[in-house]
């Protein structure tokens, strides 16, 4: 099998970017004391660079003594490793913590976090800031499905129960009582064996994304991601320097011989993954795959990020148990946001981990918020914990259900339009009809107040012009009939024009 995959180009990468991907390998193992090391031509190769810059990196690394040279033999990894990094590294960012530098799950600890300066871009979050009449491009659900009055009602209760409430922050790792109350749900519901000390409770699953790229991703790391996927986990995976394996996700899910051969070859970090109702696909991956996903996840020491947004947001039929249900070895990292579909304000994502990857992502947490607000907490788990939000869900399903059928019918008479009928979640993945480029069809659509997700930021590649990601969650009946009826009128222009 040709595992040769195809990466997303990332930015223009430093020597001492490789610098710090060859002293992580040799941490990790992968390259042993007097192990050879590929030739400059074949470590080009792989990173995708110039020789130049792999000459270079090598020299650096003679001269520090990490590694050696035989003549007519190559370069080799020097017996006792002395100090791989000066005081202060060569691009300004700080120097790496020497401590840690196994891998989660395994008998060290997990490696610590490694930043430094990189672009920032967040391509969703730029759309959602485009003021539009019709915006299709938010995966929200619309506040007036919301239960609104019932949440100021609790907001009263919950300062009586608590009246220091605004008085002291939360723990680092979140609320315990909120912890305890989410665990006991996920036991009951899914079946999930865990505790509150492996939960931790993060602004919103962005948050959570973030904190693990912090923790576990250097430049140059490999990681897993489907095509297509959440596009700002892309951009916060860019940001880090990351290279991404992109891996085609289909109805009945992925080509898990790719996927191992990818394990196996290129030694991916992790795997982001999103595979109930998954965004922007709206596909729901089979429980059989689950388990062989944590299964390969084990054997070749890649995590797996699970981010489960909307698990609870089904129409028919529950969703299959988390791939964290048949996790026993502390591969699977699962983010479980609850808020979305109750009080997005609110800002609520459970992260469930074991032990040793727990264990960096409090110290990430503590560095990038010191714990999310109390406040948010409290009222959060004050509604979560009544009856009334059962009854609550119930409703908003139906109502999501009807949303999305409305969209759909508002389709049907547009000629060429195709797309799958997800059976949960927020979106519709649809193909536009043939010869329509969708970040043109987007820039005439903000003209006339309509927004939606071009296919070419969700593509780690940067593909996929011809798709658009359609969210049905947030505007009500008339206003997805008025605006698919604005979309369908704008690619007949385009059509007429040629």
């Amino acid at each position: 099998m040709n595992v040769r995959p195809k990466l997303a180009q990332p930015r223009r990468v430093r020597y001492t970017q490789v610098i710090e991907y060859i002293l992580d390998r040799i941490d990790r193992g992968d390259w042993k004391a007097h192990d050879k090391l590929p030739s400059v031509r074949e470590l080009a190769g792989e990173l995708q660079l110039h020789r130049l810059t792999v000459f270079r990196t090598y020299g650096v690394l003679k001269e520090r003594g990490t590694i050696y040279v035989k003549e007519k033999s190559g370069y080799f990894v020097s017996g006792s490793r002395p100090s791989t990094k000066p005081a202060v590294p060569e691009d300004g960012s700080p120097p790496r913590s020497n401590q840690g530098t196994g891998r989660a799950g395994g008998t060290t600890s997990p490696p610590v976090a490694w930043h430094r300066t990189g672009y920032l871009q967040n391509s969703l979050s730029e759309i959602h800031q485009i003021p539009a009449v019709y915006s299709f491009s938010q995966a929200l659900i619309d506040p007036n499905l919301l239960p609104n009055l019932f949440l100021s009602d609790h907001v009263k209760q919950v300062f009586d129960r608590y009246p220091k409430l605004l008085g002291t922050y939360s723990s680092v790792q979140g609320d315990e009582e909120l912890r305890e109350l989410l665990c006991a749900d996920m036991q009951r519901k899914d079946k999930l064996q865990v505790s509150p000390d492996e939960l931790l409770i993060t602004t919103g699953g962005q948050q959570a994304v973030d904190l693990l790229a912090g923790v576990y991703l250097r430049p140059m790391d490999y990681v897993l991601v489907e095509r297509p996927t959440y596009s700002s986990a892309l951009d916060c995976f860019r940001q880090r320097g990351a290279r991404l394996l992109p891996v085609e996700i289909h109805r009945d899910g992925y080509d898990l011989d790719l996927v191992e051969a990818y394990l196996k070859r290129h030694k991916p970090r992790m795997f982001y993954m999103n595979p109930t109702f998954h965004n922007p696909t709206g596909y729901t991956v089979p429980a059989s795959q689950r388990k062989r996903l944590v299964e390969l996840a084990e054997r070749y020491g890649c995590l797996l990020v699970e981010d489960d947004a909307v698990h609870d947001v089904y129409f028919d039929m529950p969703p299959p148990p988390p791939l964290y249900s048949y996790d026993t070895e502390g591969w699977v990292v699962y983010l479980r946001s609850f808020s979305k579909y109750l009080a997005p304000g609110l800002r609520i994502c459970a992260v469930a981990a074991r032990t040793a990857v727990m264990a960096p992502l409090l110290t990430a947490k503590s560095l990038a918020d010191n714990g999310t607000p109390l406040v948010n907490q409290k009222l959060f788990q004050h509604c979560f914990e009544s009856e009334r939000l059962q009854q609550h869900l119930e409703k908003l399903r139906t109502a999501l259900q009807i949303r999305r059928d409305v969209m759909e019918q508002a389709l049907a008479p547009g000629t060429g339009w195709q797309w799958y009928r997800p059976q949960g979640g927020l979106n519709l993945w649809v193909r536009l009809p043939a010869g329509i480029n969708s970040n043109q069809l987007l820039t005439e659509g903000i003209r006339r107040g309509l927004t939606f997700v071009p296919g070419t930021i969700c593509d780690p590649l940067g593909e996929l012009d011809e798709r658009i990601r359609l969210s049905f969650s947030f505007q009500n009946e008339a206003q997805i009939r008025e605006g698919i009826h604005l979309l369908i009128q704008l690619t007949d222009e385009f059509v007429q024009r040629g």
